[in-house]
């Protein structure tokens, strides 16, 4: 019997090519630092660097070089607290106090902005020792929300 020509194999789609992957930390630059919804005071040598936000949120690190010092998310609903201490409510914000040794540390703050997005402004030390230690607290105490325009 004569042979019949094989059938034609369909062409499979080409593969579609996966869109890079997002930067793992974004340093921000002077112009995106002064977009944020908070301010801080950065010593020389500090930057601030974001991570892949979440769907409603962002969560930014202070750090020098690779050590952070500081943490601050900014979103809907943080998860103030974190750390155990005290909690006052002072300056606009509530902040968890822990005291060491006699010492009096501010460990965290919260903001909160139920008329303006993001609703919380959560900021919190690293767990540091000395010096480092001192400098994450007065930098974290640096931070305060951004006026919102009428």
């Amino acid at each position: 019997p004569p042979s019949r020509p094989a059938a034609p194999t369909p062409a499979a789609p080409a593969p579609t090519p996966e869109p890079p992957p997002a930067p793992a930390v974004t340093t921000l630059d002077a112009a995106a630092r002064a977009a944020l919804p908070f301010t801080v005071d950065l010593p020389a040598g500090f930057e601030i660097v974001t991570g892949r936000p979440g769907p409603d949120f962002r969560i930014y690190t202070i750090r020098r070089g690779d050590r952070s010092f500081a943490m601050i998310y900014a979103g809907p609903a943080s998860q103030f607290p974190i750390y155990s201490g005290e909690v006052r409510e002072a300056a606009g914000r509530a902040s968890v106090v822990s005291t060491e040794d006699g010492v009096r540390h501010a460990r965290e703050h919260l903001f909160q902005r139920p008329d303006a997005t993001p609703r919380e402004i959560h900021v919190w030390t690293m767990s540091l020792e000395g010096p480092d230690r001192a400098l994450a607290e007065r930098i974290a105490q640096s931070v305060d929300v951004r006026q919102i325009a009428p």
